[in-house]
């Protein structure tokens, strides 16, 4: 059975530019994957809108560090890079702590 998978149309000067949420996924993992104190990353969803993207991540962090301060660098490592690498606006990242873990990031 084939998945439907979205796309958000960008329309430039000569011509418009598809980008398949599958694409915006990869590169939310690979900003993720940057944050200091993550361990796992156990997902990431992106719901599209017309022009814009929210995505869900769910993380394990590392004992000894701010779940907080962890979760806002999530929020805006994913941001920055899905807006300046597809030129799409993020309106919301959540974070999703699902656990912790005693070895080291």
């Amino acid at each position: 059975m084939a998945e439907n998978k979205s796309y958000m149309t960008k329309e430039l000067e000569n011509g418009s530019v598809n980008i398949n949420e599958d694409v915006i996924v990869t590169i939310a993992l690979a900003a993720v994957r940057d944050v200091e104190g993550v361990v796992n990353i156990k997902g990431v969803h992106v719901t599209m809108g017309d022009d814009n993207v929210e995505l869900d991540c769910g993380i394990i962090v590392v004992y000894g560090h701010s779940v907080v301060e962890i979760a806002k660098n999530v929020q805006n490592a994913v941001t920055n890079a899905v807006e300046s690498m597809a030129g799409i606006k993020v309106t919301a990242v959540g974070v999703n702590v699902t656990g912790v873990s005693m070895g080291k990031a």
